[in-house]
């Protein structure tokens, strides 16, 4: 407790995710570094321990979680469940991938339904608790300037931690072909249509294919230079908003688009034309170097964040690849446009999604 006693700067959280096919717990501690400090103890020897006392000994009643502290936050979190729904443009999605991979863990909702949160109890939750922090992968990231004795004094520390057999991660990508494009449509109290199209890539990111991958999204959708941009939003003047996007950790690409109840078949296959344009290799120099250019921007702006460096080396290990920032801004200057064009073979719709109004006429 000698952080907080000494009112130091400092910022505690827990987060809970996913990364494809896995939940991710995610604890971290910001404090004042020493050399900023004028403490008669170390500021990172105390922050290390706070955090491990939060971790491996949390605060108990009668040897399980305080069932007040349990039930005030399953009432945090069925709010935020039954939530989920007000951001549109979000939740539609995440229903169309919910519903796209409905059979896989993936298609599972990170904070799980109202019904399941109601039933969980202080002691069986501390039990579940317990054997996770004991026996899943464990991995351990620092910014920040640290000397010799900061790094022994961790690596001593962790290692008398006492942990059971740990578990293996299985392989985050399920590679899958598509028979037949599957439509669902569900009818909220909206003004506005919001149309959602997902598709299987197939392509993992220990592939040489998912950097050509990254510039053919970008080229679809990635900005105001992108195709669906240009062509759908302001050509057309169908959407109100529309882009493409990657879930690299599933081998997936969703396009998301807000537009006219009436206008979704014309949208949809405003859509498609732009894919077939890429497939055909009608991709102009503008629309190449503009993505490529915006790619460069993006990776080098998560080096602006201590939290963004510790993700982007996290999905690192979560994909199993080994890439630096120099190194995957390297990958990318190497994509040509053959090699956006040929990546367009191994992309396939998979589902549609139209979140509509209640009052719409059925299509």
């Amino acid at each position: 407790m000698y952080i907080l006693k000494n009112c130091m700067e400092r910022y505690l959280t827990a987060a809970y995710g996913k990364k494809g096919e896995r939940q991710i717990i995610h604890f971290y501690f910001e404090y004042l570094s020493d050399k900023y400090a004028n403490a008669e103890k170390s500021n990172f020897e105390g922050a290390l321990e706070f955090l491990l006392d939060i971790i491996y000994r949390p605060a108990l009643k009668d040897g399980s979680f305080n069932p007040q502290y349990v039930e005030q936050e399953k009432t945090n979190l069925k709010m935020l469940i039954e939530s989920r729904t007000n951001d549109k443009v979000q939740y539609s999605m995440e229903r169309c991938y919910e519903l796209m991979c409905r059979e896989e863990p993936f298609g599972l909702y990170e904070y799980g339904t109202a019904g399941q949160i109601e039933v969980i109890t202080a002691e069986e939750l501390y039990k579940h608790y317990k054997e996770k922090v004991t026996t899943l992968p464990a991995d351990i990231f620092i910014t920040g300037e640290l000397d010799e004795s900061d790094m022994e004094y961790l690596k001593n520390r962790v290692g008398s931690i006492d942990r059971g057999v740990t578990k293996g991660l299985t392989t985050g990508i399920v590679k899958k072909y598509i028979d037949k494009v599957e439509y669902f449509e569900d009818k909220m109290d909206v003004t506005q249509g919001k149309l959602s199209l997902g598709f299987r890539t197939n392509i993992t990111p220990k592939e040489d294919d998912y950097y050509a991958l990254m510039v053919y999204s970008g080229i679809l959708g990635g900005g105001m230079h992108s195709k669906l941009f240009q062509n759908v939003r302001e050509k057309a003047g169908l959407a109100y908003y529309i882009f493409a996007g990657l879930e690299k950790f599933k081998g997936l690409m969703i396009i998301g688009s807000g537009i006219e109840f009436k206008e979704k078949d014309h949208a949809k296959d405003l859509i498609m034309e732009q894919l077939e344009a890429i497939r055909a290799g009608k991709i102009s120099d503008y629309e190449f170097e503009a993505t490529i250019k915006s790619l460069e921007t993006g990776i080098h702006s998560l080096k602006d964040s201590q939290l963004q460096v510790v993700d982007f080396n996290f999905s690192q290990l979560v994909s199993q690849t080994h890439d630096t920032f120099e190194g995957i801004l390297a990958k990318i200057r190497r994509v040509t446009k053959q090699d956006v064009i040929n990546v367009t073979g191994k992309i396939q719709l998979d589902t549609v999604y139209f979140l509509t109004s209640q009052e719409a006429e059925a299509v």
